[in-house]
């Protein structure tokens, strides 16, 4: 029998009706997703879309991946659930899997359901540890939408709770917010400097009371910012000499992401935390914060997580680990990522008055649109997604100011999906110059 939809009106409107206010979506006319083949997703109409966000870096082995769907399915239908409290193979296995991919000595894993949840575990485990209350965190990073992890999110946005701005909120959950390493009008060098002098500042005036430094290797939400190679050795080595430990959120950048496992091992940094979520189930829910072993004895008091680790979630986990690692996704994210940062930059250099930035790692990259009007840039934004929507592309958006096109396919994409993918974005922003006067004479679409 045909599949029938609601379409689209109908699934605003029951948004409308059912939903808390605060549920937003991209576009003006958004399509009804129906269904996903690997890097493609299709409209309730038939219509087929090359998907260049995976739902914000999660579907990286693609959608419905039917190597990682079968295994998923077949546990599905032989042991749903019955949490760690019983024993069962899945989540141990999965565990030992990830020991073997984690950095350094990390070996030992709690399980969650969200990347929120795992850091919120992450900035427990560090306090249970060093016996300290304080955080440090990047000013602009996100870590999760809990109270805690809201606490240490630097970016406006997503700081849901308006008490946590006011002092005595911030006294209390004790975190220190230092600049990032990336600002407008400086370059990489002088503000990874910065953010490293502040450090220094924080460390010497209460190294003593913090517990942990939160951050994303790159990051996501705020904009796709990639520090200099030095900066987190330099970081870890500072956190260190006062006994702060490193938690590094691998919740976008995971798992193959930048071109590597996870994208602390592109500067050689072994944290004392990870967090990971997203693509470690590319779709099905999965999260964990990681730690050794040393660290790990610190936390004795009875937890569990109900669903964490459940067999579907952690069958599923494995199958993305056995594809990753058989399809060598980190080396294709490597290779993908440089045509994805070629095209862009060219396309930077015919469109300068649009495109001011092109940055990032692997096939997390970032194009910020008109750094110098941020205001216009996110406008510009929100444009192009539409058209590259309605030329079969879905692309995503992030940045402080929202003006920055983010570029997270699947990590299966091909050549060819970003080859044709860069040539529609071409046409798209010479169609908005155009509309805005920004193009000179005689540049070609």
């Amino acid at each position: 029998m045909k599949q029938t939809y609601i379409g689209p009106e109908g699934v605003l409107e029951k948004r409308r009706k059912y939903f808390y206010p605060c549920t937003s979506h991209f576009y003006r006319n958004p399509p009804q997703l129906v269904k996903g083949e690997m890097q493609y997703l299709y409209g309730h109409d038939g219509t087929c879309y090359t998907d260049f966000f995976a739902g914000v870096s999660v579907v990286a082995g693609g959608h419905c991946n039917p190597e990682i769907t079968r295994r998923t399915a077949e546990q599905l239908q032989t042991l749903q659930h019955t949490c760690t409290i019983y024993l069962t193979q899945p989540n141990v296995d999965l565990a030992e899997r990830l020991a073997g991919v984690l950095p350094g000595r990390l070996a030992r894993t709690f399980f969650v359901n969200s990347g929120s949840e795992a850091n919120e575990g992450a900035l427990l485990l560090a306090r249970l540890h060093t016996g300290r209350k304080g955080f440090i965190a990047l000013e602009q990073g996100l870590h999760g939408r809990t109270y805690l992890t809201m606490s240490v999110t630097g970016l406006a946005m997503w700081r849901a709770d308006p008490q946590l701005d006011h002092p005595q909120a911030q006294a209390v959950e004790d975190v220190s917010f230092i600049p990032r390493p990336f600002e407008r009008g400086m370059s990489r060098e002088a503000a990874a400097r910065r953010s490293i002098d502040a450090l220094k500042e924080v460390l010497a005036e209460k190294g003593g009371d913090i517990a942990a430094m939160i951050a994303e290797p790159i990051q996501g939400n705020g904009g796709i910012i990639v520090p200099p190679d030095w900066y987190f050795p330099e970081v870890k080595a500072l956190l260190e000499q006062y006994g702060v430990l490193l938690i590094a959120d691998e919740i976008q950048t995971g798992f193959g992401r930048t071109g590597r496992m996870f994208a602390m091992d592109r500067w050689g940094v072994t944290p004392d935390i990870v967090t990971m979520a997203k693509a470690l189930g590319s779709g099905v829910p999965v999260a964990a914060f990681a730690s050794t072993d040393e660290i790990a004895a610190s936390f004795t008091r009875p937890s569990a997580s109900t669903f964490g680790g459940n067999p579907v979630s952690s069958a599923a986990a494995l199958a993305v680990l056995d594809y990753i690692e058989t399809h060598r996704l980190p080396e294709r994210a490597e290779r993908l990522g440089r045509q994805v940062l070629d095209g862009l930059r060219e396309l930077a250099g015919r469109f300068p008055r649009l495109v001011s930035d092109v940055r990032g790692a692997g096939l997390m990259v970032g194009a910020e649109l008109c750094a110098d009007d941020p205001g216009r840039g996110a406008q510009l934004v929100d444009e192009v997604l539409e058209e590259m929507k309605d030329r079969g592309y879905l692309i995503g958006k992030n940045g402080v100011d929202r003006n920055v096109l983010a570029f997270q396919p699947p990590l299966v994409i091909t050549e060819e999906d970003i080859a044709e993918m860069l040539a529609a974005l071409g046409q798209a922003l010479h169609a908005a110059g155009e509309v805005k006067g920004e193009i000179a004479h005689g540049v070609r679409p």
